[in-house]
C-alpha cells in the first residue's frame, strides 16, 4: 500500500489559520468575563495537542534549525501545559473551605 502526504499551500495554510482565529475570537467572545479563568485553565488538553504536533515537527526535522524550533516548541508546549495545572489548582483551592474560626 501507498502512502502519499498532500501538502498545504501558503494560501490553504493562512485560509486555516485565519478560520481558527475567527472561531476562537467569536467563541470566547461570547463567554462571560467571569468563567474566562475557569474555562482557559480547565482546557489544558490543547496544551497536550500542542505538544504532539511540537514532537511531530521535532521528530521530522532534518536540519538543525528545524531541530532547535521544534525542541523550543515542545519546551514551550510542555511549560504552558504544567502552568496551566498549576494555575487550576491554585483556582480551585481558592474555593476550599478554610480552616480558620471566625470569631
Amino acid at each position: 500500500m501507498e502512502y502519499t502526504t498532500t501538502l498545504l499551500t501558503g494560501f490553504v495554510a493562512l485560509y486555516i489559520f485565519m478560520l481558527a482565529a475567527f472561531t476562537g475570537f467569536e467563541i470566547i467572545g461570547r463567554v462571560p468575563s467571569i468563567l474566562h479563568t475557569p474555562l482557559m485553565s480547565g482546557s489544558n488538553f490543547v496544551h497536550g495537542i500542542v505538544v504532539v504536533g511540537a514532537l511531530w515537527a521535532l521528530v521530522n526535522a532534518s536540519t538543525p534549525l528545524e531541530q532547535a524550533i521544534g525542541f523550543f516548541g515542545v519546551l514551550l508546549g510542555a511549560g504552558n501545559a504544567a502552568g496551566g495545572y498549576v494555575v487550576t489548582e491554585r483556582m480551585l483551592d481558592m474555593f476550599k473551605p478554610s480552616d480558620k474560626k471566625k470569631t
